[in-house]
């Protein structure tokens, strides 16, 4: 009993020490403040409610006691929608206040869903231990725990439950009012975004990327390892949800760091893609990033002989950062001049897409969510 409160009496502070610190930050450095909530830490909160949801500890105990099976299924279809709707309002928060406020609100209230889904982990566990504790009446004290359907804490779950979906439904239907798309990308190659993400360049701006050690040292003994692979160059993608983890964070990281020296590239590059891909313009990019100038041909075809005249025989790293296209045809007419690189030429890819990575006839590494101390990490190293 006393392990059960503890942990519950850690789930308040923890959640008031959030909420006190998005506080402060949304008065004093509100730009800090709302990158923290529209970027890594609401994808991977939202992440660790949808892993929750599908455990079946959560949906055992609200059959053993006979709760209402649909506030889950609710719960998950309103997370989702939320989750819809996150892509578009992390890049409009910037510039508009009212999204950047429904950005915290949302937070908030995923948070308050993955407490309310640890409190029933937590007394699944408690009933567990209190049974074990008393072997001969094992049997009985868990079907008594199963058959207790109208205890205060099964009222105080549903309750709060549907407190949780209230909210949740509010938020969600203020997508109109607000501008918000779901599914703003389209995938049949336009790119459509209503809103443009900020390009990014090679220099790293975050000194610490957390929890993605094992990642990076993943990517660097690709880069810095022998290839079999005479389908030149070798591709790497990757892949994660928008504010995962920071995938342009981690690709800098790699690319500015000392063991790069190892691979000897004679070439290195850095292109931000982002949604509009024209196959002109991403190759006239890459060769502006290659050759430090500014190029001003039109024609396809002379800025293919100048990217593949600067390349041939040189062996070279390229990064393509936050790609979408989802077109391999496209992607065929922008790799053709990259194919004559040296044996050893590497490029990465970040995008968010599986498909993208599927058409660009790449090695895939998924990121997976961030650990929730790594999370709070995080939060501690931006107070």
């Amino acid at each position: 009993m006393v392990k059960y409160l503890t942990i519950n009496f850690i789930i308040v502070v923890r959640k008031l020490h959030f909420k006190l610190y998005i506080s402060f930050h949304h008065f004093s450095t509100p730009t800090m403040a709302a990158e923290v909530v529209g970027g890594a830490l609401l994808s991977a909160f939202l992440q660790v409610a949808f892993d929750r949801l599908a455990s079946p500890q959560v949906l055992q105990f609200f059959r053993g006691r006979k709760l209402d099976e649909k506030l889950l299924s609710n719960l998950n279809i309103m997370l989702h929608s939320i989750n819809a709707l996150a892509d578009d309002a992390e890049q409009k928060q910037f510039r508009n206040p009212h999204i950047k406020a429904w950005l915290f609100a949302v937070k908030d209230v995923v948070f308050d869903a993955e407490d309310l889904l640890k409190e029933i982990e937590y007394e699944l566990t408690r009933c567990q231990v209190e049974a074990r504790s008393d072997p001969q009446t094992l049997t009985s004290k868990v079907s008594n725990f199963f058959n207790s359907t109208f205890t205060s804490f099964n009222k105080k779950i549903e309750s709060e439950m549907r407190d949780v979906l209230e909210k949740l439904e509010y938020l969600a239907k203020q997508k109109g009012a607000l501008g918000l798309k779901e599914g703003i990308y389209s995938g049949d190659g336009s790119g459509s975004k209503e809103s443009q993400k900020l390009p990014s360049s090679s220099l790293v701006v975050e000194s610490v990327i957390y929890g993605r050690d094992a990642d990076k040292e993943m990517i660097l003994n690709w880069l810095t390892s022998e290839t079999e692979n005479h389908d030149q160059p070798s591709i790497l993608s990757i892949v994660g949800m928008g504010g995962l983890g920071n995938k342009t964070t981690l690709a800098q990281h790699v690319y500015n760091d000392p063991k790069i020296e190892e691979a000897k590239f004679d070439i290195r590059a850095w292109v931000c893609v982002s949604d509009h891909f024209d196959v002109l313009i991403v190759t006239k990019t890459i060769l502006e990033a290659i050759t430090k100038s500014k190029d001003d041909s039109g024609d396809l075809e002379m800025v293919h002989g100048r990217l593949k005249e600067k390349i041939s025989g040189r062996k070279f790293l390229l990064v393509l950062d936050d790609v979408w296209n989802e077109r391999r045809e496209e992607w065929e007419a922008v790799r053709t001049p990259l194919s004559y690189g040296a044996p050893g030429s590497r490029i990465i890819v970040t995008t968010r897409g599986e498909k993208v990575a599927s058409n660009m006839m790449s090695e895939v590494h998924r990121l997976k969510q961030l650990e929730e101390e790594e999370c709070w990490k995080l939060l501690k190293s931006m107070h």
